[in-house]
């Protein structure tokens, strides 16, 4: 279904820069205090209504989450993001993306990152490796001198001092999944997420990084981030290449 969910991206992606040119749209904060759009309420709309067109599997996302008691017992489903980076969509930096992942039994299995500013998309699915464009990419790199990536709104405090702690003094900052999949393409070599997140926000660059030789790593459990927790927020983790140990 890869070429399916890349055409729902695209669509979804038409409206959301629609919106961006226009530049008159109302920011709310949510309940979590993160902000939200009409972008990412017309994106998500368009998602739902589109991967319902190709499958009958339940869909998670962003702006329509599911109650734990409902969603226990998926064991297939769609986990959607229909804009991420939305702080990046308001202050117009253009790093922002679309993410769309297939989760199968607590992992995900395919996943699309569309980048609606250059139209470039990354995606993955299970075994059949990652590619951006069609083109496919792996992290194949063994540089000394490591590059790490980090948030452009989201850093902390930890993330500086790992980055201390590490020896790494070039440090690229990215929004949204940017980060995971420049890591997948071997422009940096570690990304430290030592803040929140939510499952959606990882699930789709999660397949396309393991898909290209590289790993998310639960700080908590020392094992690969997993989906479709009772709790949606991700535990802090570690984005690096798989040969490469920082926990």
């Amino acid at each position: 279904m890869i070429k399916e969910v890349i055409s729902i991206a695209q669509e979804a992606s038409q409206e959301i820069m629609n919106i961006y040119n226009n530049g008159n749209y109302d920011v709310e904060i949510k309940a979590d205090n993160s902000p939200v759009t009409i972008a990412d309420l017309l994106a998500n709309k368009i998602i739902i209504q589109r991967l319902g067109e190709i499958s009958d599997y339940p869909i998670l996302t962003e702006e329509n989450p599911v109650e734990y008691e409902v969603r226990k017992n998926w064991d297939r489903y769609w986990l959607v993001d229909p804009l991420d980076g939305t702080k990046d969509f308001i202050a117009r930096n253009g790093s922002f993306t679309i993410n769309i992942a297939l989760i199968e039994s607590k992992k995900p299995t395919l996943g699309v990152v569309y980048i609606p500013i250059s139209d470039d998309v990354y995606y993955a699915e299970f075994s059949k490796g990652a590619y951006k464009n069609g083109i496919k990419i792996i992290n194949n790199n063994k540089r000394i001198k490591l590059i790490g990536a980090d948030s452009n709104f989201h850093s902390t405090k930890m993330t500086e001092s790992f980055f201390l702690k590490h020896k790494i003094e070039n440090v690229i900052k990215y929004g949204s999944a940017l980060k995971v999949c420049k890591l997948a393409e071997g422009i940096v070599d570690v990304y430290p997420r030592l803040n929140g997140t939510k499952e959606w926000d990882t699930a789709a660059s999660h397949i396309i990084a393991n898909e290209a030789n590289c790993k998310l790593i639960d700080i908590i459990t020392k094992r690969e981030l997993e989906y479709n927790k009772k709790n949606l927020e991700n535990n802090f983790f570690i984005a690096s290449h798989k040969n490469r140990e920082f926990i």
